[in-house]
C-alpha cells in the first residue's frame, strides 16, 4: 500500500549543501571566451540542439537582424554591378581635332591602291586596275568630285562585270573621318560599300562598314562593326537614332553578321541622291565608335572648318561604346575602302535579291546581260577628310620621345661596353635595330581576307 512506503529522505535528495570544491557553472555564453565561435549569435543557434539552426524561432534578436542584412549585402554585391555595367556609358568628351588628310580634286584616286585580286566575297565582278579603270572611265576625278562606277557598257559580261575597289594607301588607328557624298550606287545586283579595314589582318584588326546596302538600297543604310572575339553590344547603353540589327560584333556570329545598326530610308540610295546627297561622319576613339548622317540641308557648319566639334552634332545614327569592347585592341591599321561588288555572298541571297527587292531572273544572269541597268551604280564623292585628335598626336609624340630615349640609352651602353673591352680585345659591339618590313603578298590577300560585310 502506498501510504505504507517510507517517506522520502528530502535532505539527501534536494537540499544537499554544496561542498566547497564544486563551483556552480552559470548557464549561458558568458563563460565561453569571445573568440570561440560558439559564443557568436548566429553560430550559437546552430549548436542549439533543440531548435534547428535554420528555424528563426531559435534566433536571437541580433541574428534576426543580421541574416536579412547579410542576404541584402549578397544581392547588392551581385545584382547592382550587372546593372551598373549595363548603364555605364563612356564620356565622349569633345576632342580637339586637326585635319591631317584630304582626299579630293583631280588627284583623288592617286591616294588609293586599286584592288585587283579575285573578289574574296565571291561576287560576279572583275575589279580592274587604275589604267583600265581610267581607260573605261570607271574612275574619274575633277576639281569638284570623284566618280567610281560599274561598267554599264559591256553587253554580255559572262565572266563577271567590270567594277572598281579602291583602298587608301594611308592607314589609320583612330580619328574623325568626314565623307561628303553626292551620289550613292544602287540597282539590282549591286552590293556597294564605303568601309574601313586592314585586309591583310582581317578580322583581327577589325572592320567598320560606314555605308553598306544591297540591290535597290531603299531600306536604309547599315552601319556595322566586325571584330574578333571579345566585342559585344549586348546589355550596353547606347545613344543612337538607328535601329539595332545585331549585338554580337565578333566574326563567329551568324555567319559573320557583325553588330549592325540600320538607318531610315533617307540614309541611302535614291532617296539620299535626290536630296543632293549628304555627309557621313565616323569617329573612332578609345571611348567608342560613332557614325552620324547629315542630309545635304542639315550638314553642320563646323564640318567645313579645320576643327569640327562632334559634341554639337546631336545624336549619332549608330553608337558603339567601349563598354564591352576595347576599341584600340580591336581596330587598327585601317584603310579607307570604296567599292561596288555585284551579286556575291550578300546581294545575291534570295532574302535580299528576290524577297526584299523583287529583282529579276538570277543575280548573275541579270548582271551579265543588263548593262543599261547599271547607269545609277556609281559613287560620287565630293571629298574625304581625315582628322586626328590632339590627344593622339600628343600620345604619339610621347611614344616617339620614349623610343628615342631608349635608343640613346642602348647606344651609350654599347659605347661603354666597347670602351671597356680595352686594347687587347678587338671585338666590337654593334647594335642592329631591326626594322621589320612586312612584304604583303597580294596573292595571299584573298586567303587572309575572309568574308567582308556578310
Amino acid at each position: 500500500m502506498d501510504y505504507q512506503d517510507p517517506p522520502p529522505n528530502y535532505s539527501t535528495l534536494e537540499f544537499k549543501e554544496p561542498t566547497e570544491n564544486t563551483t556552480v557553472q552559470p548557464s549561458g555564453p558568458t563563460q565561453i571566451p569571445w573568440y570561440n565561435p560558439r559564443r557568436w549569435p548566429l553560430v550559437r543557434t546552430i549548436f542549439d540542439e533543440k531548435i534547428r539552426w535554420y528555424n528563426p524561432v531559435g534566433w536571437t534578436r541580433c541574428t534576426r537582424i543580421l541574416v536579412p542584412l547579410f542576404i541584402l549585402v549578397i544581392l547588392i554585391v551581385t545584382v547592382i554591378p550587372i546593372e551598373v555595367i549595363k548603364n555605364r556609358y563612356p564620356k565622349y568628351r569633345p576632342l580637339k581635332y586637326n585635319l591631317v588628310d584630304e582626299y579630293s580634286g583631280p588627284t583623288f584616286f592617286n591616294q588609293f591602291n586599286y584592288f585587283t585580286e579575285e573578289d574574296p566575297t565571291k561576287g560576279f565582278v572583275i575589279y580592274v586596275n587604275q589604267t583600265t579603270a581610267t581607260r573605261l572611265n570607271l574612275t574619274h576625278a575633277t576639281e569638284s568630285s570623284a566618280i567610281l562606277r560599274v561598267d554599264a557598257q559591256t553587253r554580255n559580261a559572262k565572266h563577271g562585270r567590270n567594277s572598281v575597289r579602291i583602298e587608301s594607301k594611308k592607314t589609320y588607328d583612330e580619328g574623325l573621318f568626314i565623307f561628303d557624298i553626292i551620289h550613292t550606287p544602287f540597282g539590282c545586283g549591286t552590293w556597294p560599300a564605303l568601309w574601313l579595314t586592314d585586309g591583310y589582318n582581317w578580322p583581327r584588326n577589325g572592320e567598320i562598314d560606314v555605308l553598306e546596302t544591297t540591290n535597290e538600297g531603299s531600306h536604309g543604310n547599315e552601319v556595322t562593326l566586325h571584330t574578333t572575339k571579345g566585342c559585344s553590344m549586348k546589355d550596353v547603353k547606347r545613344k543612337q537614332t538607328g535601329q539595332i540589327l545585331s549585338k554580337k560584333c565578333d566574326d563567329t556570329n551568324d555567319g559573320n553578321a557583325g553588330c549592325g545598326v540600320l538607318g531610315n530610308a533617307s540614309t541611302y540610295g535614291e532617296a539620299m541622291n535626290n536630296n543632293g546627297g549628304g555627309m557621313y561622319a565616323l569617329e573612332v576613339r578609345q571611348e567608342g565608335i560613332r557614325t552620324w548622317y547629315f542630309s545635304r540641308d542639315s550638314v553642320p557648319n563646323d564640318t567645313s572648318l579645320v576643327d569640327p566639334n562632334t559634341s554639337l552634332w546631336g545624336t549619332a545614327l549608330a553608337d558603339f561604346p567601349s563598354t564591352k569592347c576595347n576599341i584600340g585592341a580591336h581596330f587598327k591599321n585601317q584603310s579607307i575602302i570604296a567599292n561596288i561588288d555585284l551579286c556575291g555572298e550578300l546581294a545575291a541571297q534570295t532574302q535580299y535579291y528576290d524577297t526584299m527587292y523583287h529583282c529579276p531572273a538570277t543575280c548573275t544572269e541579270f548582271v551579265a546581260k543588263s548593262p543599261a541597268s547599271f547607269v545609277d551604280a556609281y559613287w560620287e564623292f565630293k571629298s574625304f577628310k581625315v582628322y586626328e585628335s590632339v590627344r593622339k598626336q600628343q600620345s604619339d609624340a610621347k611614344k616617339q620621345e620614349d623610343a628615342n630615349k631608349k635608343n640613346e640609352k642602348d647606344r651609350n651602353k654599347a659605347d661603354k661596353a666597347q670602351s671597356q673591352q680595352g686594347n687587347g680585345d678587338t671585338t666590337t659591339y654593334v647594335y642592329h635595330h631591326h626594322h621589320h618590313h612586312h612584304h604583303h603578298n597580294d596573292g595571299l590577300f584573298s586567303g587572309l581576307f575572309g568574308i567582308f560585310g556578310l
